[in-house]
């Protein structure tokens, strides 16, 4: 019966599990990048009343994003599920922050 010796394993899939770890602190720093531009998001959302959900937008950039997916052969699904949860989670960050600010008054 053939496979890999107990550990083997490990050895065999060093070099593609340190190019993976590599990916995932680059998705960090991508993903430590977008919230700093969401909190500007949500100052310009706030001077000008806009909501955190605009169902349009979320659309357009599942859209958007599932072509590109496509079209780098990767699951359009996949990049479904990760875009929806991030932007879902974009967007109950923004609502907190927009209901825990203090707007001055006029």
């Amino acid at each position: 019966m053939g496979g890999v010796i107990p550990g083997a394993e490990t050895t065999i899939l060093a070099p593609l599990r340190e190019r993976i770890d590599a990916i995932d602190v680059a998705l960090v720093d991508l993903f430590a990048e977008r919230v700093r531009i969401v909190r500007e998001v949500i100052d310009v959302k706030e001077q000008h009343e806009i909501p955190a959900r605009l169902p349009d937008r979320v659309e357009a950039v599942v859209a958007r994003v599932r072509a590109h997916a496509e079209a780098k052969t990767c699951p359009p699904d996949l990049a479904e599920a990760v875009w929806r949860t991030v932007i879902e989670w974009t967007i109950a960050f923004e609502e907190q922050h927009m209901a825990h600010s203090t707007k001055p008054t006029k």
